[in-house]
């Protein structure tokens, strides 16, 4: 499909993992798998050497310079540039002059724009944001919410969804009958994503099935003072803290679970519910941001508002005491993951390398 296109590819890669990193990394094995020449510049290459990593100030200079280095080069050799881009400090740093290097060099470039902070960013940030943008020859976004954000702003964006890994992301072949209910959360241990209520939402349904248990498979700033939170419940021995896992090992996590949580208040178009309708999990979330154009409730997804774990909890013994609804969730959503193939995500994609290169050449 992408035979002879030869893509500079820009973004974080794993580690740390996440989904804009999965994403990249991702991105770049599915186009080389159908003949395209990749060359990624990573965003989060590792500090050379290792020690200037822990140096606040020093440590700027010494991923940017050889940042920008490596992007020169790279951007020169390509047919077009495809950058991943978030909101805050990494768009000033890395995406901002990404796009003045291409265009310096009279490449065209696509911006791949993702994160749920998008619209108070732009609200600081706007003027900045659109001048880079009007030297780019589109903007790709992977939600229908985001594509809302950017027309609040006036700008057009096109909706190229994220590509879910379907060798990896599968459902069970069969369940044990009669376990323990299992629990799963799978975001980072991170202020937006609230964990914290989800570990209030299972205190709640262990009063309710005292054999639950519940998985929390990420890393973050928070991981003491939630295991604080399992202590002062008395649940510490119900709540296993896994760390992070790589993509095979959170695959495994999802067809062990019987529930996928998340209560986020801040949020996009987030992987980890895609992946949780492949591997036919049940889903019950937050409300916030993209994920109601993502999943609807009641359909595919049980959906409440955020910080509520009252309702979470409600919502998962639902599911305990109504198997219909359970199995109407899980065969819907995998419908809904069809729109995230790769064999639709990369027609799509080629579509807009295509139109990119096309936009460049008739301004040249």
């Amino acid at each position: 499909m992408f035979r002879g296109l030869h893509i500079c590819l820009v973004g974080p890669v794993p580690p740390p993992a996440g989904g804009m990193a999965n994403q990249t990394r991702q991105l770049k094995q599915l186009l080389e798998q159908d003949g395209a020449k990749v060359t990624l510049v990573a965003v989060n290459a590792p500090y050379k050497p290792a020690f200037v990593g822990k140096i606040p100030v020093l440590r700027a200079g010494f991923r940017l310079i050889p940042y920008f280095w490596r992007l020169r080069q790279a951007i020169r050799q390509a047919d077009v540039v495809h950058l991943m881009a978030n909101s805050g400090w990494s768009w000033h740093l890395f995406a901002a002059p990404a796009i003045r290097v291409a265009a310096g060099l009279k490449k065209p470039l696509l911006v791949n724009y993702r994160g749920g902070h998008a619209e108070p960013f732009f609200q600081q940030s706007w003027s900045k944001v659109e001048a880079s943008l009007n030297k780019a020859q589109g903007v790709l976004v992977p939600s229908l919410y985001l594509h809302g954000v950017f027309a609040n702003w006036g700008k057009q964006a096109e909706v190229v969804p994220n590509v879910l890994d379907e060798n990896t992301f599968y459902p069970a072949k069969e369940t044990a009958a009669d376990r323990p209910l299992h629990l799963i959360v799978t975001r980072n241990l991170e202020a937006i994503y609230d964990v914290g209520c989800v570990i209030d939402c299972f205190a709640k349904i262990l009063e309710h099935h005292p054999d639950a248990r519940l998985s929390v498979a990420g890393s973050g700033p928070q991981k003491q003072s939630l295991e604080r939170q399992c202590q002062q419940l008395g649940i510490s021995e119900k709540v296993a803290f896994l760390g992070r896992l790589d993509i095979s090992e959170m695959a495994e996590l999802y067809r062990s679970a019987d529930v996928m949580l998340n209560a986020s208040t801040v949020d996009n178009s987030p992987n980890s519910l895609i992946e949780a309708m492949a591997c036919g999990v049940p889903i019950v979330s937050t409300d916030v941001g993209g994920i109601p154009k993502l999943v609807t409730h009641e359909q595919d997804a049980l959906l409440v508002p955020p910080r509520r774990p009252d309702l979470l909890a409600e919502q998962v013994l639902r599911l305990q005491t109504e198997p219909q609804l359970r199995d109407k969730l899980v065969s819907e959503g995998r419908k809904t993951i069809a729109k995230f193939t790769w064999a639709r995500v990369g027609q799509a994609l080629l579509m807009q390398y295509q139109q990119a290169i096309g936009k460049s050449r008739e301004a040249a």
